[in-house]
């Protein structure tokens, strides 16, 4: 049995999660969509989203979990997450880049590249950013990568990252770092790549004056069988400079947006008894940290 993913990436649509979803996952082996929850009554002034409506959609591609939330229109993807794809094989190259440029951008165009002999950078008609390359699956460990880059006033802070994050996260592992040699990006990160909890993610440096950085509309999920997890992840990632949001979202120093969640909340929104499930809606959305026992009383309907 495949170890449960730790870390899953979410992804802020406004309406459309589903129809993104189904697109996605018709473009990699071994993909699908494993579940989808619904919104309730219970919160919809707050959120501005009908009862029935798709609220979550858990996926995958190429085995890799994400999920994606129909959260309104407040948020927008940014470059500064996107997701490396590897290639094993040109044809499978041109093919995804034909389907995510297709409506979509290009931000750097396919071609030959020092890092890869055929390599592309585009933003998909979603808005979300891909980067597709011809390489090895097991030079990275994983076909699809979450690639954080580091820009504006968090330029030169993606090595600080990713030592944060493996101290954070265990089993943690540096791959490496590659720095730039020249000019005023001396020293900075040209390429990182590292483990946490046995998954693969990326960093870069950029001076490059972008006008996006970090924010919500990609943030990181992690899953927490007990309240410890909760308070040991929800401390040390607010800790130095972070910054505490509502529902179990927070903001760690560099602007990453994280949601630290208990394991036991989804089955406690899947229940078919609509009462109990908006019972715990109401709990959360009073939440910043979640509260464990809170929540399996609200579900039991005993008083707080």
């Amino acid at each position: 049995m495949a170890k449960a993913q730790k870390i899953t990436p979410c992804l802020w649509f406004d309406s459309n999660a589903e129809e993104a979803a189904t697109f996605y996952a018709s473009l990699f082996e071994h993909s699908g969509i494993a579940g989808i929850l619904r919104y309730g009554d219970e919160g919809q002034e707050i959120t501005g989203k009908q009862a029935g409506s798709v609220m979550t959609v858990d996926f995958r591609l190429a085995g890799y979990r994400l999920t994606g939330l129909n959260g309104g229109p407040q948020f927008r993807f940014t470059p500064a997450i996107s997701f490396f794809v590897v290639c094993e094989a040109e044809a499978e190259v041109d093919a995804l880049w034909e389907k995510f440029s297709a409506g979509g951008a290009a931000l750097m165009e396919l071609g030959k590249y020092d890092w890869s002999e055929k390599y592309a950078w585009v933003q998909d008609r979603f808005g979300l950013t891909w980067q597709i390359a011809l390489g090895k699956i097991e030079d990275v460990g994983q076909k699809i990568t979450p690639s954080l880059l580091f820009v504006g006033k968090q330029n030169g802070r993606a090595e600080e990252a990713v030592k944060l994050y493996t101290k954070i996260f265990q089993p943690s592992k540096i791959d490496g770092i590659l720095r730039h040699t020249v000019g005023e990006a001396k020293g900075t990160v040209k390429h990182a790549q590292f483990g946490l909890s046995d998954e693969k993610f990326m960093a870069m440096d950029s001076a490059v004056g972008h006008s996006f950085g970090f924010n919500e509309a990609i943030s990181l999920q992690i899953a927490c069988a007990s309240q410890d997890e909760v308070d040991y992840y929800w401390t040390q990632l607010t800790a130095n400079g972070g910054e505490e949001g509502p529902c179990g979202w927070l903001k760690d120093p560099f602007g990453v947006s994280w949601q630290v969640i208990p394991t036991v909340l989804q089955k406690l929104l899947s229940d078919p008894d609509t009462a109990k499930t908006k019972r715990v809606t109401h709990a959360f959305l009073q939440m910043k940290k979640f509260d464990i026992d809170a929540l399996q009383r609200a579900y039991e309907g005993k008083a707080t």
